[in-house]
């Protein structure tokens, strides 16, 4: 295909496409930038990759074509992770229960290892100029296992509990410019007509709590573990929670192509990571959800496993509910972050195997991430602070911890011995998983392991726009709202940036987080597992997955 006959179809899709095509001939934007944002506009599938290619005189493919063998058929792969509840994906708060589910429930769109928005159950997408209005092709021939066809009532029955704010799903925040439930055109088409620009609407569908659920899951209990109707490749055949998962391939073929794998046995091995080592020793697991930072080196000298290694976004937000006292008081915030070095905190609890973060939630990792001055700590500034804010005899304050990961609680522990010299006491309570979750977005005062999403808009229309079912901190800031807004509706990567500088310095100047450093994660797997990649949101996509025994 020739350079003409490529832009005339991007152009087909977005009148945008050829322009970024020539930043980035130009030198003017990244690979990686193009990729993204002519695949969110539209241009899907390998057209993006062929784009980039012909540009750069690279000879680009996209992953899956990359990927692409003829795999072993058989064999039961066994996984070991957490086994969690899975009852209604539309308030998914767990990476875990969307691994599960999403075996035999799917996306509209896949985030594929470049961090790339691709088609999924949604065939192809074409966004108005002005972002507003996206119509979506859904891919025909798809069936439910109950034999029903997927179509488009199946899509509007989930935004419409998404958009619910009775529902009190993380896709209210995620979704955020989608006001109304889509228009259906066809069985297989839908019309979006948002409220406001959103370049990231296909990104976002990737997400795991936007696992499309049968259109009637409802009324047939709303129960996902008990009636297990999906698209996916494979089929639930048991569930218990802290138990074990067990999934088989359905007999019918896939509109992926051919599925290898039997079966899939998520195995729960409980919170101890020895444990789970032992049981890779043993040979009684072949992959596992992730390994700690600890375990790394020990790991990497086993001859018969591989360690998987990803920089991502995720990260641990040291959180303040601003409305709380005595954090209602952006002096007390500001003080307690100005005392914490991140730097060292990056050095102690992670083995430098991050990056450093800077109190605000988009990472160097995210396509619009927008540099800021470093930040430094200064106990006397922190001092000074806690002065204004009428604690000039010092401060004392609970924080919450989770007992596991070790790395969120030695976060919690280091920075409380870092604020001491400027005078204020932190006392650190570790708890267990059950009882620290139970309030995880209550308490006044601790830390949240947050996952990676592509794009730092996401994120903060997920955790801190106004009145969002994710909003911890209690945020609400209009200007914020205004900005983010704005974001959502830039497909030029520069002014982009422009805004999001803006965006995270509120958040910086604000107080409202620490935010030391974003991880690197490591999944373990055995050699004999094939055509696997550790993914950047530590999400399974297992279908074209085999074992080579």
């Amino acid at each position: 295909m020739s350079d003409r006959d490529i832009l005339k179809g991007a152009e087909r899709q977005h009148p945008a496409i050829p322009e970024l095509a020539e930043q980035l001939r130009d030198g003017k934007i990244g690979r990686r930038d193009f990729l993204r944002t002519a695949s969110l506009l539209g241009l899907t599938a390998a057209a993006p990759y062929a784009v980039a290619g012909k540009m750069t005189g690279t000879g680009m493919i996209a992953p899956a074509a990359a990927a692409h063998h003829e795999g072993k058929k058989g064999g039961n792969l066994r996984v070991s992770m957490n086994i969690k509840e899975i009852s209604d994906p539309a308030v998914f708060d767990w990476s875990e229960k969307g691994n599960v589910a999403r075996q035999f429930i799917e996306q509209l769109v896949r985030i594929n290892q470049d961090n790339i928005a691709e088609p999924y159950l949604a065939e192809s997408w074409q966004p108005s100029e002005d972002l507003k209005t996206w119509t979506f092709n859904l891919r025909q021939g798809v069936k439910w296992s109950n034999g029903d066809d997927f179509g488009a009532d199946d899509v509007i029955a989930n935004f419409a509990r998404w958009i619910d704010p009775e529902v009190g799903s993380s896709n209210q925040g995620r979704f955020a410019a989608v006001q109304e439930v889509p228009e259906k055109i066809d069985d297989h088409t839908l019309r979006f007509n948002m409220a406001t620009a959103d370049l990231s609407l296909p990104q976002s569908m990737g997400d795991y709590p936007a696992l499309i659920a049968h259109r009637r899951f409802m009324d047939e209990g709303g129960d996902l573990a008990k009636n297990p109707v999906g698209t996916g490749p494979f089929e639930l055949k048991e569930f218990e929670v802290g138990g074990r998962a067990v999934l088989t391939r359905r007999l019918d073929e896939h509109f992926t192509g051919p599925v290898y794998l039997d079966q899939i046995t998520y195995i729960d091995n409980g919170a101890d990571p020895s444990a789970e080592l032992a049981a890779f020793a043993s040979g009684q697991i072949d992959l596992n959800y992730q390994s700690t930072v600890e375990q790394t080196q020990a790991i990497a000298a086993i001859p018969t496993l591989d360690l998987l290694t990803a920089a991502t976004a995720q990260t641990g937000v040291v959180r303040f509910r601003v409305s709380e006292k005595p954090f209602d008081d952006p002096r007390v915030r500001q003080a307690i972050a100005a005392a914490t070095d991140n730097a060292r905190l990056l050095e102690l609890v992670y083995q430098n195997l991050g990056e450093l973060g800077q109190n605000y939630h988009v990472a160097p990792i995210h396509p619009d991430h927008a540099p800021l001055p470093l930040i430094k700590p200064d106990i006397e500034r922190a001092k000074a602070l806690l002065a204004e804010a009428g604690y000039a005899d010092g401060l004392e304050v609970d924080m919450q911890a989770v007992d596991n990961p070790k790395w969120e609680s030695s976060i919690c522990v280091a920075m409380a011995e870092m604020v001491r010299p400027a005078g204020i006491k932190i006392n650190v309570n570790i708890l267990p998983g059950g009882t620290y979750w139970d309030r995880w977005d209550k308490w006044p005062f601790s830390l949240t392991a947050w996952t990676h999403r592509p794009l730092g808009t996401q994120v903060l229309n997920l955790a801190y726009r106004s009145g969002v079912a994710w909003n911890e901190c209690a945020y609400n800031n209009p200007e914020f709202d205004r900005l983010l807004d704005q974001a959502g509706g830039i497909f030029d990567v520069e002014a982009r940036r422009a805004v999001m500088a803006k965006l995270e310095k509120i958040l910086q100047d604000d107080g409202i987080t620490v935010i030391p450093f974003f991880r690197s994660v490591f999944v373990t797997k055995s050699k004999k597992v094939k055509n696997f990649n550790a993914q950047v949101a530590l999400e399974h996509h297992l279908n074209q997955v085999w074992l080579d025994a």
